[in-house]
């Protein structure tokens, strides 16, 4: 019998994840379309003078699954570093160590944060506030007013373009990991010795930068078979007309002026359910095309500053919530790890949230070095000399924005993918959902083991979603 054919839309972690396990199972030939010119999507990296440089501030966290982890760690074959975590937070003016210390919170936490957190913890102890239904409602009743209106909503109107109250409270259950006062003060006891729980306070990194894991995926499947594209499109998708036939995907390979035909029995899809529902030819229901559309993704800059020094400071990541701050993270690669090359140079990269119909998404790119540096001057840590050079990579689908009653919106396009035949939407971007390239690469574990001679196994997949929705974004 011959295997199924499986095409998978994305060359993300969740994409090539899933084609090296179904190759290395032996349950499908394969063919992966990635359109960008490098595997790893989000969580890629690319090559700037002589440094390799990723999407952002990324992280492989202790939490990963051990059989995935084991699994990375003997790809790189010594490449995946352990390294501590050592960033900072600008909060009210002052620098706090993140992950938290306490020794450090006694000493540099500004002395109003510190009395309204404790009235705050205060009065949750005394009555409990009823947590409501949205972002702002949620942490409210759980972390109080001090280090909401001083943190948490600051930074989300930042990072999502939002007030908090327009935020659904499932925004506030996915990604503030820390988010009652129990669980805050769990955080911070894991940096006291003898109470320090394996893994605390440190991640894993790739020698070569982060895109190197979903390179390694991407070369491990490539040598057990799979067809992996790189600078191919996706432009229509036609359904099967019945059980014999194959699914049809079009796509466009670039600087090429026809149309490639793929076809599948099984299509995975992990690029933004919305594309898909938008490639989908014929007979889209009105409904879902309105679902599409209400569904809304805040896009990203990351502005590069190389710079002819040796390092710019000696933290990894340093966050800014206060809204006087226009970035909302700036990391520095070099830190990550742990490399002394380029010798006598580094790059630093600056986080800013925005809407592609905003006016800084179409600043130049020296404007926006110069929107950078003016952070960093008001942040208390001004460049040492004018950068060598400034780039800027632009992601449009960076990061889920639950508003309110997003839920519905969603739940109308996952019922009508999970009703199209042998269509699988899954991933950050597939299941709209908030999530670190460790639950990403679970996800295309998960729906390789589904996969087997009798089908898909949609009952399964089904346990595995209830397991999906449990996700916490790890800080």
């Amino acid at each position: 019998m011959s295997e199924p054919r499986v095409v998978i839309l994305g060359g993300g972690p969740a994409g090539v994840g899933a084609a090296q396990q179904l190759r290395k199972l032996g349950r499908a030939s394969v063919t992966l379309l990635e359109q960008g010119s490098a595997f790893g999507g989000n969580a890629g990296s690319f090559e700037n003078a002589g440094q390799r440089l990723d999407f952002g501030s990324h992280r492989l966290h202790p939490a990963c699954e051990p059989a995935i982890l084991e699994d990375i760690r003997r790809s790189l074959n010594g490449d995946l570093l352990d390294r501590p975590r050592h960033g900072r937070i600008r909060l009210r003016g002052r620098w706090i160590h993140f992950p938290l210390k306490p020794v450090d919170l006694v000493l540099r936490l500004d002395p109003g944060f510190a009395l309204g957190t404790l009235r705050d913890m205060a009065g949750k102890a005394i009555s409990k506030r009823p947590e409501g239904d949205t972002f702002a409602s949620v942490l409210q009743a759980n972390l109080g007013t001090t280090i909401c209106d001083n943190f948490y909503f600051p930074y989300a109107r930042k990072i999502w373009g939002r007030a908090p109250e327009e935020l659904s409270g499932i925004q506030a259950r996915r990604r503030v990991s820390a988010g009652s006062f129990g669980k805050l003060i769990k955080k911070v006891l894991t940096a006291v010795p003898g109470l320090k729980p394996p893994g605390s306070g440190r991640f894993f990194y790739p020698r070569r930068g982060f895109g190197q894991i979903s390179e390694t995926y991407a070369e491990q499947a490539r040598s057990l078979g799979a067809d992996l594209r790189l600078g191919y499109q996706v432009t229509q998708l036609v359904p099967p007309k019945d059980s014999s036939t194959p699914w049809l995907v079009r796509a466009k390979q670039r600087d090429a002026a026809e149309l490639v035909t793929f076809e599948a029995d099984y299509l995975w899809s992990t690029i933004p359910i919305t594309v898909l529902a938008r490639a989908m030819e014929g007979g889209v229901p009105p409904a879902v095309l309105t679902a599409a559309a209400g569904i809304e993704y805040r896009a990203m800059m990351l502005i590069y500053l190389e710079l002819p020094v040796e390092s710019f400071t000696e933290y990894d990541a340093h966050y800014f919530p206060d809204a006087a701050i226009t970035i909302t993270r700036l990391s520095e690669p070099k830190n990550y790890s742990d490399l002394r090359e380029p010798k006598g140079r580094t790059t630093i990269c600056a986080e800013l949230p925005c809407a592609v119909d905003d006016a800084q998404w179409k600043m130049d790119d020296a404007a926006l070095g110069r929107v950078v540096a003016d952070d960093l001057a008001r942040a208390g840590i001004p460049l040492p000399c004018p950068p060598a050079s400034v780039q800027v990579r632009r992601l449009r689908q960076a990061y889920p924005i639950y508003v309110n009653g997003y839920e519905h919106a969603f739940g109308t396009l996952d019922h009508w993918v999970e009703g199209l035949p042998r269509l699988l939407s899954y991933g950050r971007q597939g299941l709209f959902a908030h999530d670190n390239t460790h639950h990403a690469l679970y996800m295309a574990y998960c729906a390789a083991q589904c996969l087997t001679e009798k089908g898909f196994d949609s009952d399964r997949w089904a346990e595995y979603r209830k397991v999906f929705a449990t996700h916490v974004v790890e800080d």
